[in-house]
């Protein structure tokens, strides 16, 4: 997209907005009049080289807002530089507004302070070469997930903690702009047509944008941040998430081929434990992962990574997960990893993994690992199958080995609170033994749960199987432990 049409898309209204006006331009007053002298014939002169477009001139007297101020040098960018500017060199396109910002005020006699002048350059190179508002809290690492209700109000989240952030957008146009160049980048548009869209920006962010008449009181967009740093398992165990046991056990479960399950609701760390998991798969192994939107970061060299696609404006060209799962059962794949499994490609993840696929990886949306059970069955029946229950409970207990369940406790953070294997079928659904638990214990002052992990006593039925793969675990990690010391809850 060229810059002129990056700037004219969504453009600004140049009536002042809500913001504090900028100094008012008074005109200088009238000299007295006095009788002209008489015209003297002028020498002939070269004629001068045309100069560029001037500086549009701020009508005497007019209060202008600062976005009409903004969008005027806006105008004046797009006439001079549309055609030159090198959007991958920042700091030459800062240079650049800088020098017509400079104009621009100067031009005009608009005395701006120097905090006034660096938001008009920041907020026109953000315009020009990011996502305007947004960017500030984009490169905010602490931030993981900006969350867009209307114009005037964000929401981040920040430690596992919701807040309201200063940042605004000027006016609806504004949002409407920053929306139409992020759903651009995947080929999508969204309207009263088409009203809702996924995208995923550079970073690999997750973006869904939903615009009216689905919603009230103008467009929403909610933006799941991409991890810049990909965290291990060691990290998980600091910052509480897990217990060194438990991580032991889940490495040597991914070495010995089980094939695990992750559940849990919405923005747990499903995504962040996979990418653990994963971690530990051999480089030799050849992956496929399947997403919806690619967030799985997996470092293995033999990797494959399959994304779906959306229909089109014209609602053709859909590619679904399923599509996906089928055709990479025909790409020899080691393990199959399915970023999240929602539908009726869930019949045809539990076949591939009862056909030879030992070891896939995937999540679904649940509250326990019994809910996982049932929102599997659910899923293979969406698909149209025609298996009566009974034979699609037996599918589900001979296919998967263990679920790990997550949950975001009290307080924000992510915790796993279960993981137990399946240890065959029951009478109604799948039987599953509990290995280990997060017990919470009490809250912390600023209210988040505070508790440990520990063994339920229970041993796992694969000691035999981790042995034969190199990775001989203690029997004692199974173990119930008593609470520990208040110091030591986390």
């Amino acid at each position: 997209m060229s810059l002129s049409e990056r700037m004219q898309r969504g453009r600004e209204p140049l009536a002042p907005s809500g913001e504090r006006d900028l100094p008012r331009v008074v005109p200088a007053p009238a000299a007295p009049a006095e009788a002209p002298p008489a015209p003297r014939p002028a020498p002939a002169e070269a004629p001068k080289p045309q100069a560029g477009p001037a500086a549009p001139a701020i009508q005497p007297g007019r209060r202008l807002g600062f976005s009409a101020i903004k969008a005027q040098i806006q105008d004046l960018l797009v006439e001079r530089h549309a055609t030159e500017l090198d959007v991958t060199d920042r700091e030459a396109v800062r240079s650049t507004i800088s020098s017509l910002v400079d104009e621009f005020l100067r031009d005009n006699a608009v005395p701006v302070s120097a905090l006034d002048h660096t938001r008009l350059v920041e907020g026109l190179l953000d315009d020009v070469l990011g996502l305007g508002p947004l960017e500030p809290l984009l490169q905010d690492p602490s931030v993981t997930e900006i969350m867009i209700n209307h114009h005037k109000q964000i929401y981040i989240e920040r430690a596992g903690r919701i807040e309201l952030s200063p940042v605004a957008f000027e006016d609806e146009r504004q949002l409407r702009k920053v929306i139409d160049r992020i759903v651009s980048t995947v080929g999508r548009r969204v309207d009263e047509s088409s009203p809702m869209c996924d995208a995923r920006l550079r970073d690999g962010s997750r973006v869904n944008v939903v615009v009216p008449p689905l919603v009230l009181g103008g467009a929403c967009m909610t933006i799941r941040k991409f991890a810049q740093q990909r965290l291990s398992g060691e990290d998980l165990v600091e910052i509480g998430t897990m217990s060194p046991e438990i991580l032991s056990y889940l490495e040597a479960a991914v070495r010995a081929r089980l094939t695990i399950i992750v559940s849990g609701g919405t923005s747990s760390g499903k995504t962040t434990l996979l990418n653990v998991l994963s971690g530990f798969i051999q480089g030799g192994e050849r992956l496929i992962t399947i997403e919806d939107s690619a967030e799985l970061q997996l470092q293995q060299p033999h990797l494959i990574r399959m994304e779906s696609r959306p229909a089109s404006v014209e609602r053709t060209g859909a590619v679904e997960i399923r599509d996906l799962v089928r055709n990479a059962l025909r790409m020899r794949p080691d393990r199959i990893i399915v970023g999240e499994c929602r539908g009726g490609e869930a019949i045809d993840m539990l076949q591939a993994m009862n056909t030879g696929h030992e070891g896939s990886l995937s999540s679904v949306h649940a509250n326990s690992p019994e809910d996982a059970f049932s929102r599997l069955e659910t899923m293979v029946l969406m698909g149209g199958t025609e298996l009566p229950a009974r034979a699609i409970l037996k599918q589900i207990a001979s296919a998967i080995d263990v679920v790990v369940q997550m949950q975001r406790v009290r307080g924000g953070t992510r915790k796993i609170t279960s993981v137990g294997e399946v240890t065959g079928l029951g009478e109604h659904e799948p039987e599953f033994r509990e290995l280990f638990t997060f017990k919470q214990v009490s809250l912390a002052e600023d209210g988040s749960a505070l508790g440990y992990h520990t063994g339920t006593g229970f041993l796992s039925q694969h000691l035999e199987r981790f042995k034969l793969n190199g990775s001989e675990i203690d029997p004692n990690i199974f173990q119930a432990a008593p609470p520990p010391e208040s110091g030591r809850l986390y």
